[in-house]
């Protein structure tokens, strides 16, 4: 039998190397911005066209590469970091396997400019699909800058998993504000199709932590500095530094939660935990804390090759490091005032006032009547000591009873109309949550939350794409904040919005100024509106046009549907009642919960019967 196990060419192991480095455009920002940093640049620019399908460019001031190292970046396993197996548990830097710019010059077109300061000439090398077309000698200042064009252009199936350009842009700013965040001493900037979505200047404090705080300020807006508090805490095992927010900004979504462990942007469940164990009973249940958390811990406690994309690592004192993070953050809390405390300080305004401090006690004078006698009056005692009748009707002691028994009559009736306050109509209310209706089968219950959100959705849905939606003008424009990410989803989605019947305008400071809502939206939904509408962009990973006018009827049904606790007349249940069946999709919510169950009579018939 001939043999059938060979070696594979270098361009296809690259090619399957990239499927574990590269899964989209943001996996290549952050080796190549992680590259520039191990460089020691202070200056990094980035810029992107088309979500980076076009292009991805990181250009920064570092220290640069010779020509011979130009051209071994290029090689598999080709790095500076690590000699021996040792190295990888002493680790500071990001990248050490040397396997990014292989993986990466393996599926696009690169072109890589780099220069050394002590070099009069730069070094220019040029590689498609894993292929050196040219390499020469160049004029640039000090520092590295390398293109990626044409992102997946030999795979194919690769680049049509991408998503629309809202999606992958927004990836490519979590993986930009990961870095940017982990060092607040970096200058960085980020431009997308021309224009500047960023630029974070490293500020002038002296101290490190007022740079991280500047850097969150600058990159989630100006309205996150009033939600800040200062973490601190040193020990042997763990300095934990940077900041949580106060328990009353905590959010239903996940949003702002940054672990950095000794430079390096990570993702735990477990540290995640012991942060909510530090909110324990200060935020209601199924809410988030936003936090910005940087663990310094020795290297050899840590293992960060475990994942390829290095954000998962390893610790080996988990439980000890679980325990310090949860007890800081109740310090925290309990030192800044944010968290409820035990006050036993004296209260001034209960101290004796100074003017009586010294003045003597005066005992209170009583009058007394010596000659008082209640009993002189012969009628009063009379009627003091006369006693019961004994001897009552006996009609009487069934009087009592009977009203007694009237009164409960009218408590149990009482009771029962208003728990059935539609008795003999067709639908029936219960708890102001559910609507019960009689079918031929049986009963079918009625979420009617649930049930108005679908009803809306395909209303809102085919006014949007086919009627056109109406809108009524604000008399004064309702503004609020936003940070710089969703202002940039807010952008790209405002065709579609003003197509919903939305009018607004993106001011300075990331301020969202509404001047025109939907006809059915009320004005105090306009802010929860648009939060939940980003929310869903980023979450539910739209990836057309369509899907984007979908996200937008989802937000607005979602808002003005009526909630739960909402007292609804006969008509208005009927209606909910009648719409719903007239759905194209009746059986679920536009986010996909029941909106009615259904009880056949057989089976309430066997629960009489068991």
């Amino acid at each position: 039998m001939s043999d059938i196990i060979q070696l594979l060419p270098d361009v296809v192991a690259n090619q399957i190397a990239a499927g574990e480095v590269v899964q989209r455009p943001a996996s290549v920002v952050k080796e190549l911005l992680e590259n520039a940093v191990d460089a020691k640049a202070t200056d990094i620019k980035l810029i992107i066209v088309d979500a980076g399908r076009s292009l991805i460019q990181v250009i920064d001031n570092g220290s640069g590469m010779s020509q011979t190292d130009a051209r071994m970046s290029f090689e598999r396993h080709a790095t500076s970091k690590i000699k021996t197996a040792d190295d990888l548990f002493n680790l500071f830097s990001n990248g050490f396997r040397g396997e990014a710019l292989a993986s990466i010059a393996a599926i696009a077109h690169v072109t890589l400019k780099t220069k050394q300061e002590n070099q009069e000439l730069g070094t220019q090398i040029q590689i498609n699909g894993g292929e050196i077309i040219s390499q020469e000698l160049i004029s640039k200042p000090t520092g590295t800058s390398i293109e990626v064009k044409n992102l997946f252009y030999n795979i194919p199936a690769r680049r049509n998993f991408l998503k629309s350009n809202t999606i992958e842009t927004r990836h490519i700013i979590d993986a930009f504000q990961r870095v940017a965040l982990t060092y607040p001493n970096i200058n960085f900037s980020l431009i997308h199709n021309d224009n500047e979505i960023f630029r974070l200047p490293t500020g002038n404090s002296k101290l490190e932590s007022g740079n991280l705080k500047q850097r969150i300020v600058n990159v989630f807006g100006k309205k996150i500095d009033e939600k800040l508090v200062p973490i601190h805490e040193e020990t042997e095992i763990l300095k934990i530094g940077g900041f949580i927010a106060k328990p009353n900004y905590a959010k239903k979504k996940r949003g702002e939660q940054f672990f950095f462990v000794n430079g390096r942007f990570i993702k735990s469940h477990y540290l995640h935990h012991a942060v909510l164990g530090g909110f324990e009973n200060l935020i209601p249940h199924g809410y988030h804390p936003s936090y910005f958390l940087y663990l310094t811990v020795p290297p050899k406690s840590i293992d960060i090759n475990i994942h390829p994309t290095k954000t998962e690592v390893k610790f080996d004192n988990e439980k000890d490091l679980y325990a310090i993070i949860r007890s800081t953050i109740k310090h925290s809390l309990g030192q800044y005032n944010v968290a409820p405390v035990l006050d036993f300080e004296k209260n001034p305004s209960l101290d004796t006032p100074y003017e009586y401090k010294n003045k003597d006690i005066n005992s209170p004078l009583v009058n007394i009547n010596p000659e008082f006698n209640p009993f002189k009056n012969e009628e009063n005692s009379k009627s003091f000591f006369q006693k019961k009748d004994l001897n009552p009707s006996w009609e009487s002691l069934y009087a009592s009873v009977e009203n007694s028994e009237t009164e409960k009559d009218n408590t149990s009736q009482n009771l029962f109309d208003a728990d059935i306050e539609n008795s003999g109509n067709s639908t029936f209310q219960i708890h102001q949550k559910y609507i019960l209706s009689t079918i031929r089968s049986g009963i079918v219950l009625i979420d009617q939350n649930a049930a108005h959100q679908r009803i809306l959705y395909e209303d809102f849905l085919k006014k949007i794409t086919v009627v056109g939606i109406g809108k009524q003008q604000l008399l004064f424009p309702k503004e609020f904040s936003v940070n710089k990410n969703d202002t940039q989803i807010i952008l790209d989605l405002k065709s579609d919005l003003e197509n919903a019947g939305f009018q607004f305008d993106i001011l300075k400071n990331e301020i969202v100024s509404v001047k025109a809502i939907p006809a059915s939206l009320k004005e105090d939904q306009i802010i929860n509106l648009f939060e939940m509408l980003i929310d869903n962009i980023k979450n539910e990973v739209p990836n057309s046009n369509f899907s984007q006018f979908d996200s937008i009827a989802k937000s607005l049904a979602k808002s003005t549907a009526i909630k739960k606790g909402t007292k609804l007349s006969i008509k208005e249940q009927e209606e909910i009642v009648n719409n719903l069946f007239l759905c194209k999709e009746p059986n679920f919510s536009p986010f996909g919960k029941k909106t009615f169950i259904t009880i056949t009579t057989k089976e309430l018939e066997d629960k009489f019967n068991f």
